[in-house]
This record gives C-alpha cells, sequence and structure tokens, in this order.
C-alpha cells in the first residue's frame, strides 16, 4: 500500500487498518513519506525497498503523486493497482488531463487499474480488504456489489450490518478509467461465493460490452441493479417522435429488460431486494397467498399484489378444509384473515397448509403484534416452517417497539422480513420477473433472407450526416426490408401534380413536401381524398400556399403524391440510436398525438417474434389490434413483423440515426399493414 498513514483520522491509516485487519494471508507491505511500524509491519520509504513478490498496489497518495507511484509500479512489475485517490476526471478538465495521463503510463506497462477515486474493494471470503470503509468490516456471504459510488457502496455495507446481509465481494468503481461494469461484473459473479450481484450504476461507457457480460451473468445468477439518473435533461435535439421520446433512460431500460437485470427504482427497493434474493427460493409463477390475523392489513396486501402485476392465489377444497380449525368468523379465502386471536400454532399451522397448497406460489404472511401473544413467539413459531419451504415466504412485521424482537429473530434465522406489506410484495414481484425471464425462450432473430440490402443501400446513397432522407428514397429503403408500402412521388408543379395522380390513380394524398418543416399537418400541409387530375392540381397550388403563409421562408419543394391507404388502426413504429446501446426500437398510438399520449414501449434491436409481442402487450395501442367495443380487431402479426424487420434495417445500416413510420396503418386481420408515412435521418 502505498500512501499509509499513522495518523488515526487520515483516509492512509484507515486503509492501511482494513488491510492488516482483514485477515490477507498473503505479504502486506505499507509504503508512505515517513519510516516507521504501522500494525506491527515496517514502513518503507520507497517502493524500491519493498521485498517481492507484489501482485497489487493499493494507492492513496494526493493526485499529483499518483502518476509517479505508477510509474514505479510499472518500472517493478506490479501489473495491478487500485487507485483510491481522487483529483481526476471528477474535478474537471485539468483532472481528466491527469486521469489520461495515468492510464497512459499504466497501458505502456501494462498495468490494470480500478479507480481512481474509489473506496477499495473488499473480497471477504479470500479474505482482502483494501478499502477505506468504516469499521466493523463486511459480514462474509454470498451478495456481489458493484457500485460506481463510493458512498453508495459504504451505504448499502451500513444497511447490510442490520439486516444481517453478507457478501462475496464489495467493489467500487470509482471514475472507470479502466475497469468499468462489464469487467468487474464477469469477474464477481465467477466467483464461487457469489449468489448474486447488485450494482449501482450512474452511466456505462460501452453498452454492447455490459449487454454481453450481464446477459452471460443473468442465466445463472440474479443481477439486480439501481441506475440512477433518469432526466432526459441531457438529451439531444431529436426531431422525430421517437427520437424525442427515446431518452436515454429508456435505452437502460430496454438494455436491462432484454438482459435479465431487474432494475430496482429506488434505494430502498434494491435494499429489499436483496434481502428476498438471499434469503428464498424463485417461486413456480405468479400466484399469492395472504396470511394475516386482521382485515385491514390484508386489503393493503392485496391492493400490492395486484399493483405489483401479481395474482391472488385460488385456495384449493383441501387446504380450506384445513384451514377449518380457525375460528367461523375467520376468513377462509385469499387474504386469509384468521382473527385477532391467532396463536402462535395457528399462524404455523396455516402457513403449512398453504405451502401445501399447488395453487399457491408465494406467501407474505403479515405480523401485527397480536393481543394476545408477543410478536417474538409468533416468529419463533413460523421459522421453522420457512426454513423448511421450497417456495417463498416472506415476513411483514406492522408496528415499532412491540415488533422489534420478531423482525430480529426473522433476520437472524435468515428469513426476509420487511416493516411494510408494499415492500414484501414488491420483493416477491422481483422474485417473480426473474423466474419468468429464466423461463422465457431467449433471443432467436430470424433470417430474412428476401431483404434487399442493395435497394436499401442505392436509396441511402448520397444521404448527409444530419439531413433527412426525402420521402421517396424514404420509402424505398422500407420496402427493401418487405415492409409494405404507400409509394411515394414528388410533384414540383401543379400541372405535373395531374400527370402524376392520374399515373398512380385515386383517391390520393397530397402532402407537402418541404425539408424545413417537419410535421406537414402543423401547417394544414396534407389534403386527403383527392379524386381527379383537377383536384391533384388545386391541392398542389393550396398546400404550397399554405407552407408559405405558415412557415414564410421555409424551402417548398413541391408536393408528394400517394395512394390513399384503406382505413384501419393506426400506430407508430420507429428506432433512433442511443450512443451507449445502440438502436433501440419504439412502438406505440400513432398519428399527431404521440408525442402527448406517450403510450410507447422500447426495445433494443435485434428483435424476434417474441420481444414484438412484449411491446404490443405493453402499450393500449398494441393491445387495442385486438379489437375494443366499436373499434374491429387489427394485423397484429403484421405489426409484430414491421417491428421485426424495421430492427434488422437500423441494425445493417448504421448510418441511419432516427427512422419513423408515423402511421403503420394496421388493416383488418390477414390483411397486413402498410406505411404511410415515412421519415429518415442520417
Amino acid at each position: 500500500m502505498i500512501g499509509a498513514s499513522t495518523n488515526p483520522v487520515k483516509p492512509g491509516y484507515i486503509a492501511a487498518r482494513n488491510l492488516a485487519q482483514s485477515g490477507y494471508p498473503g505479504a502486506i507491505h505499507f509504503v508512505s513519506q515517513k519510516p516507521g511500524e504501522l500494525f506491527g509491519r515496517p514502513v518503507y520509504t520507497c517502493l524500491a525497498e519493498v521485498p517481492d513478490p507484489v501482485d497489487l498496489a493499493v494507492i492513496l497518495v494526493p493526485a499529483v503523486a499518483v502518476l509517479p507511484a505508477v510509474e514505479e509500479c510499472g518500472q517493478r512489475g506490479i501489473r495491478a493497482a487500485i487507485v483510491l485517490s481522487a483529483g481526476f476526471r471528477e474535478v474537471g478538465a485539468e483532472g481528466a488531463a491527469l486521469e489520461s495521463e495515468l492510464m497512459q503510463i499504466a497501458r505502456s506497462h501494462g498495468i490494470r487499474i480500478v479507480g481512481p477515486n474509489c473506496v477499495g474493494f473488499c473480497d471477504t471470503h479470500l479474505p482482502l480488504d483494501t478499502s477505506f470503509l468504516p469499521p466493523p468490516p463486511p459480514k462474509a456471504g454470498g451478495v456481489g456489489v458493484i457500485s460506481q459510488s463510493g458512498a453508495m457502496l459504504a451505504v448499502i455495507n451500513d444497511w447490510a450490518r442490520t439486516e444481517g446481509v453478507g457478501f462475496s465481494h464489495l467493489l467500487s468503481l470509482g471514475n472507470k478509467a479502466d475497469v468499468d461494469e462489464a469487467e468487474a461484473l464477469e469477474a464477481v459473479a465467477a466467483d464461487e461465493h457469489t449468489r448474486l450481484v447488485a450494482l449501482y450504476i450512474e452511466a456505462l461507457e460501452d453498452g454492447g460490452r455490459f449487454l454481453e457480460a450481464a446477459r452471460a451473468v443473468a442465466r445463472h445468477k440474479p443481477l439486480l441493479a439501481l441506475k440512477v439518473g433518469r432526466s432526459n435533461a441531457g438529451q439531444r435535439a431529436a426531431a422525430s417522435h421517437t427520437g424525442a421520446l427515446a431518452g436515454s433512460d429508456s435505452a437502460y431500460q430496454a438494455a436491462f429488460e432484454r438482459t435479465g437485470v431487474l432494475r430496482a427504482d429506488t434505494s430502498q427497493e434494491l435494499f429489499d431486494w436483496i434481502t428476498a434474493f438471499d434469503n428464498c427460493p424463485l417461486p413456480a409463477g405468479p400466484r399469492v397467498a395472504i396470511l394475516t390475523n386482521a382485515g385491514g392489513p390484508g386489503v393493503v396486501a392485496a391492493d400490492a399484489v395486484e399493483a405489483r402485476g401479481l395474482q391472488l392465489a385460488g385456495l384449493s377444497e383441501s387446504t380450506r378444509a384445513g384451514l377449518a380449525f380457525l375460528p367461523p368468523a375467520a376468513s377462509l379465502g385469499n387474504p386469509i384473515d384468521m382473527l385477532s386471536s391467532a396463536s402462535p400454532q395457528d399462524y404455523a399451522r396455516a402457513l403449512g397448509l398453504l405451502l401445501d397448497d399447488p395453487g399457491v406460489e408465494s406467501i407474505v404472511v403479515l405480523l401485527p403484534a397480536p393481543p394476545m401473544f408477543p410478536a417474538e413467539d409468533v416468529a419463533d413459531a413460523l421459522l421453522p416452517v420457512i426454513q423448511a419451504a421450497r417456495k417463498p415466504v416472506v415476513v411483514n412485521v406492522l408496528g415499532g417497539q412491540m415488533v422489534t424482537l420478531a423482525a430480529e429473530r426473522c433476520r437472524e434465522a435468515g428469513v426476509a422480513v420487511y416493516p411494510f406489506a408494499e415492500q414484501a410484495v414488491s420483493a416477491l414481484s422481483a422474485l417473480t420477473r426473474r423466474a419468468e425471464w429464466l423461463a422465457a425462450p431467449g433471443l432467436v432473430v430470424p433470417d430474412l433472407a428476401d431483404v434487399d440490402r442493395q435497394a436499401a443501400r442505392r436509396a441511402l446513397q448520397g444521404a448527409g450526416t444530419g439531413a433527412w432522407l426525402d420521402p421517396e428514397a424514404a420509402e424505398r429503403l422500407v420496402a427493401a426490408y418487405g415492409i409494405p408500402t404507400a409509394p411515394v412521388r414528388l410533384a414540383r408543379s401543379s400541372a405535373e401534380t395531374a400527370s402524376l395522380a392520374e399515373e398512380l390513380g385515386f383517391p390520393l394524398v397530397v402532402k407537402l413536401a418541404s425539408p424545413d418543416i417537419a410535421h406537414k399537418s402543423d401547417v394544414g400541409g396534407v389534403l386527403l381524398g383527392i379524386d381527379s387530375p383537377e383536384a391533384a392540381a388545386a391541392a398542389f397550388r393550396e398546400v404550397t400556399r399554405r407552407g408559405a403563409a405558415g412557415r414564410p421562408g421555409a424551402q417548398i419543394d413541391g408536393v408528394h403524391l400517394q395512394r390513399m391507404v384503406p382505413t384501419g388502426q393506426e400506430v407508430i413504429i420507429g428506432a433512433s440510436r442511443d450512443p451507449v446501446f445502440g438502436p433501440l426500437m419504439m412502438f406505440g398510438s400513432g398519428g399527431v398525438e404521440v408525442e402527448g399520449l406517450k403510450d410507447v414501449a422500447f426495445a433494443l434491436a435485434p428483435l424476434d417474434e417474441n420481444e414484438a409481442s412484449g411491446m404490443l402487450a405493453r402499450t393500449w395501442a398494441g393491445r387495442k389490434l385486438a379489437g375494443f367495443r366499436s373499434i374491429p380487431p387489427a394485423d397484429a402479426a403484421a405489426v409484430r413483423e414491421a417491428l421485426v424487420r424495421l430492427a434488422r434495417l437500423v441494425g445493417d445500416h448504421p448510418e441511419v440515426q432516427e427512422i419513423e413510420i408515423n402511421p403503420l396503418r394496421v388493416l383488418a386481420p390477414g390483411a397486413g399493414a402498410v406505411a404511410v408515412d415515412v421519415r429518415v435521418k442520417c
């Protein structure tokens, strides 16, 4: 350790103490400006004095001294360093330059760096503690935690002491100048002691690398994440509906869903889920039983079950018959209200019956302080039943001082216990979603052998960076990927409009052609139902007049003509290119109000039929395709196919930054869907 201190108030002392007292079985050496002794070990004044071998350097010196320290490590042959020191990229441009120089030195010697600006790393099973976290040291267990924030790592560690949670690893990444979440995730998850991994993420730099690592790990071990920074305040300006709605947080959410990462909305939720995954098996399904001795808390829990997308289990006749030992006034439905007179033995017996019911897949036990029995006595009776269960059982102890001992008994016994029913049900929901993700088929991207990539490349030829493709080329691009379109033609005069109209056939739509007006309907630049050459010529004059009046100075190229598409439901499909994760697909309610309705779902490209179906299921636009009241059903299969094909298009052509089909007119079942209006930005 370079930068050890004998001053008890300095981080260099705390880190040295943690290291010396961690139980690490190998050699530990301290380096400082002043010679002496620290924790029974000599303090050297330079790295050259330290005897061989050395595998790892822990560096905690002022930022300007870090670079020469890393250079010394390189010359010495040390190939790994944890840089605890701050004063780098997090403080501004000068610090960023220093960090860049640090990495140049490290790479020149082949040194891998954790940090800088981190609180270090703990492996409780090796054991090794290179952190300056406050005492006592982390408890050994099966939870691996990776955090960009050192403070959050300290918070999680302190919370765990109260909850009885043990860790395999605690890893602070800091500025991530070298080692990032993906590499850390692979290493932490590969340890045999790690049963689950929790991540605190502020931002990812290499989304593809993270997706690869998370997808591989999640098949074997649960991944929980708290991703902060949901705001779109820093989002780039986007001219399409898709780009405007697809903020960076949408991409993170889609990435987590693709890879099986369970995303917590709050710090409390992350802690609650860690407790559940550390102590509970996965459920076979979403059906929940609620066991209580009071009606009110049971209703609260039932509301939470529905809000979290779970189901109240229906009890079998044998279970109901078994519960007949309860008083006649007890409720034998679900929630099962045993009444306030329920004894510890009643709780244990009823819980056993619920666990035996094949229709019950998880259980919430509500434990308000019983008026006749101490809550801890009830807990003592329940614990052996819960510990022997093969289904998840979470306990909600309601109250304060009267249930403190009951909660402590549960924690000590490795039972997931929560102060509020909503937290308990949230934990069950996370367990259920994990089980559902494991059971779902993996992504199977279709071949799409009929795609005409040469035609697509011709359509994109000459497209300038940041420019919108002309509508004719945009239509040809989409058609090349097998998405049915309504061909578009440009007319630059009223006479040409009349001629093209006769060629295309009637009825027609006439739309203003202007690169400066993104949404033509905003200026009245769309006329429908044109049924003759004369009407087409008149429409040319009218929409160009409206465009010039509505946006003075806008470039007016003429009008675009299209055959009208039969009536049907209208949806929007599109994609934008996220800087971290790449193409992000969108589906939702189409038309002019798409940004106001915000009835949208996102997923990463590529897509298969299953993921496209999931996007439809998450929106009213998708559910409505089955028909609703006076709205006839539409061809949902055609929408799914269009989404899959559009995802392949944006995956094949990185120059496409935004693409949007709005509306995609969805016809009757079996009749397909037609891209009416296509916009492409390169």
